[in-house]
């Protein structure tokens, strides 16, 4: 037994106070990823934030302190493999780790001063200390100062690959320690080489043969397994299998054990390392078959093909080796396989990952009445087939994403959605919406006074069925007594010079056309299969992702008064900053409140000072409602994604209703307010007010001289720039 000083106190310093930072960043990194205030074992999120970051820069420094101390001394050559009989001697390792350390082999390369570490030491150690610790340390900085982030990563916003990269990185490093701690008991006794790195001195019990002689030398050990399988590929992919179903185990415990897991836990457990896990496997028989041919071709044999034989004791072995594992993969695979089915239904997979992309679309989501309906029931619905459809889209779309081809906006999936029968109406019975539905509306003018306008009025939703004798009103009309198909040249549906009506009681069928519309000369009738029937989603365009127009908002924040009407002005500047001077998300605030404050300090001072909170709540209101609906980087905001239903910012109703559609006959499209609504009461800025069961004349709420007949509402009310109009008329109004 001989004792050799390896290990002087700097590295061996390092090596304990990098271990303990180690633990400090692994712990402190799962209470925030996977922070609940339940569990006990876990460290409350701001202390694992503090210890985190504290931890993180510690680790930064003592990084920096172990690249100097290796060039100085020379010790960064042990980290340096060397390429003459790499191979084999990687294979005798290998094969050393998992088969020969449990049968007492002797170790196949001898630890001294010129020989620190065996080879797979050396591999994982360079690509360790050289690539993920240098990854993790810079992710780790970008998101303690994400304004250093890059504005825009494989798609994603630049926090968001830094943090993809730093949570995959910490994963690894987390692996590597428990392997390292593990192979640390592996000397001749438990605590042997945990003493080499306390003292510095290693101990060597014996002579070992030299790698030269190791690899010329063939002995023959007792085998498990038939020799075919003894190989660097196969081993390889055992090694990547065995880490691969490890670490999904312990993920899916840590997924188990967690409330709200992190959006990415989904992928790599279920996506990402299954495919880590299936590559192995295919390694393992690609090896096995290889080294098969190699043994054939040396023996000049005419067999090409492994046999079986059971009198042998290892094909015994192996058979149910197999056998077991094939049923166990089987078990695992189908697990694993609905596991990946469920996550990739999830809305947190719909949502979540591609977060830059998805986000205005997950946020409209998560606000809207549909909230509870998951995302896969309307654009997936019920069967195999439409799910395969979905996942084929799905994978252009990963494509698109990570390449940065996709549209901004994303443009709504309109072709490619299922017929609402199979969708909204396993919730949505249209033969049930009997009678109408009373609707009221609080508008607030421009003016300075904020001037309020209130109007109510029926609406005439109707539904039935003829043997109930219930048949009125909208959907009965327009779904449950005719099928209405027609045709639209615009991709977004917003123009439909073609529709067709086809009595369900008669069978007669009327086409109307649009005498604006310039039709094709050689079109004589639309292309067959681009004619649709209309249903839902026709109307009900924006069920879900709704970005809403900013004078409704406004209108219902001063009306439950979370926005202050008494302030002057404030329904003008908070529509015209919001659609004119924010320009990004991370600045929203900031624009919003300069804007205001600084409207208030040089127009009404007093004001100003009086109404301090009034004001804030206000920016405050505006600043969420700004985060809600407007998504520069997307191109996401209501201008782009109009509503059909009503007809005030968008065509919506006039599509079809607006008195151009003429059949043959001379028949028209209804135009008449009174079709679909009855105005009942209105109260006018002025103060005057209007009741009526039999409907009443519509009162503009900015004076009849602004109602021009001629003009639908969407044509002054639609997407058209604000006019930066105050100063102007605040100067007027004072002089």
């Amino acid at each position: 037994m001989k004792k050799k000083y390896l290990y002087p106190f700097w590295l061996r310093f390092w090596h304990w106070f990098n271990a303990l930072l180690f633990l400090l960043l692994i712990f402190s990194g799962l209470s925030i990823h996977f922070s609940d205030p339940k569990a006990i074992i876990l460290i409350p999120f701001d202390v694992s934030i503090a210890i985190h970051n504290i931890s993180g820069i510690v680790l930064s420094l003592n990084y920096l302190f172990y690249l100097v101390m290796n060039l100085i001394s020379g010790n960064y050559k042990n980290y340096i493999p060397k390429l003459k009989n790499l191979k084999e001697r990687i294979y005798l390792q290998a094969r050393y780790y998992l088969i020969g350390i449990f049968i007492g082999e002797p170790h196949p390369f001898e630890t001294d001063e010129k020989q620190k570490f065996n080879p797979l030491q050396q591999i994982s150690y360079f690509f360790i200390m050289g690539f993920f610790m240098p990854i993790i340390i810079i992710s780790g900085w970008l998101l303690m100062f994400p304004e250093l982030a890059p504005d825009e990563f494989l798609g994603l916003g630049g926090v968001w690959p830094m943090a993809l990269l730093h949570t995959i990185a910490g994963y690894i490093l987390t692996i590597f320690m428990v392997v390292h701690i593990y192979l640390g008991t592996t000397g001749k006794t438990l605590g042997e080489l945990y003493k080499s790195m306390l003292t510095g001195w290693h101990l060597s019990h014996e002579e070992q043969p030299k790698p030269a002689q190791a690899v010329k030398q063939s002995p023959k050990k007792k085998r498990i397994l038939p020799i075919v399988f003894y190989n660097p590929i196969t081993l390889t992919g055992t090694l990547i299998s065995i880490l691969s179903f490890v670490i999904i185990v312990f993920l899916i415990i840590v997924e188990f054990f967690t409330e709200n897991p992190n959006p990415y836990l989904g992928i790599v457990t279920f996506v990402v390392l299954p495919t880590f896990f299936i590559f192995g496997l295919i390694l393992v028989i690609v090896g096995a078959l290889k080294e098969n041919r190699r043994l054939l071709s040396a023996g000049e044999k005419v067999r090409k093909l492994p046999v079986i034989d059971f009198n042998n004791p290892k094909h015994q072995v192996a058979t149910i080796i197999f056998s077991v594992g094939g049923l166990l993969l089987l078990i695992f695979t189908s697990f694993g396989t609905y596991k990946a089915y469920e996550y990739t239904d999830s809305d947190q997979f719909c949502g979540e990952v591609c977060h830059k992309v998805m986000e205005p679309y997950y946020v409209a989501y998560k606000e809207s009445p549909h909230s509870r309906v998951g995302c896969v029931k309307c654009h997936i619905g019920p069967g195999a087939d439409w799910f395969v459809k979905s996942k084929l889209s799905g994978t252009y779309q990963v494509f698109s994403t990570i390449f940065n081809l996709y549209s901004r906006p994303i443009p709504t999936p309109v072709e490619n959605l299922r017929p609402a029968q199979e969708t909204c109406e396993q919730c949505h019975w249209p033969k049930h919406f009997y009678n109408e539905k009373n609707q009221s509306y609080d508008f607030f003018t421009s003016d300075e006074k904020n001037s309020e306008y209130q109007i109510s009025m029926s609406l005439k939703v109707g539904g039935g069925s003829p043997e109930l004798g219930i048949s009125d009103g909208i959907h009965w009309h327009m779904y449950l007594a005719n099928e209405i198909t027609y045709w639209s040249p615009d991709p977004k549906r917003q123009i439909i010079p073609w529709v067709k009506s086809k009595s369900l009681i008669t069978g007669e069928e009327t086409v109307y056309l649009d005498t604006t519309y310039k039709f094709p000369k050689e079109q004589k009738s639309p292309p067959r299969e681009q004619i649709r029937r209309l249903d839902c989603i026709d109307c009900h365009n924006r069920p879900t992702h709704i970005f809403h127009q900013p004078n409704q908002t406004i209108n219902k924040l001063l009306s439950s008064e979370r926005i202050d009407k008494t302030l002057p002005y404030i329904k003008s500047i908070s529509v015209q900053v919001l659609e004119n001077y924010v320009r990004s998300r991370k600045t929203a605030f900031d624009n919003i409140k300069s804007f205001v404050t600084n409207f208030y300090k040089e127009n009404y001072p007093d004001i100003f000072v009086a109404k301090q909170k009034e004001i804030e709540k206000a920016i405050s209101e505006l600043h969420k409602v700004y985060m809600r609906n407007y998504f520069p980087d997307m191109k996401a905001n209501w201008k782009n994604y109009p509503d059909n239903i009503g007809h005030l910012f968008s065509p919506g109703c006039f599509r079809c209703h607006e008195g151009n559609h003429i059949s043959t006959t001379g028949k028209v499209i209804a135009n008449d307010c009174n079709v679909c609504h009855i105005i009942t009461y209105q109260k006018a800025p002025n103060g005057v007010t209007q009741t009526s069961a039999n409907g009443l004349d519509f009162l503009h709420p900015g004076g009849i001289e602004n109602l021009s007949q001629k003009n639908k509402c969407y044509v002054c009310h639609g997407p058209q720039p604000q006019k930066p109009v105050f100063q102007p008329r605040i100067e007027q109004a004072r002089n």
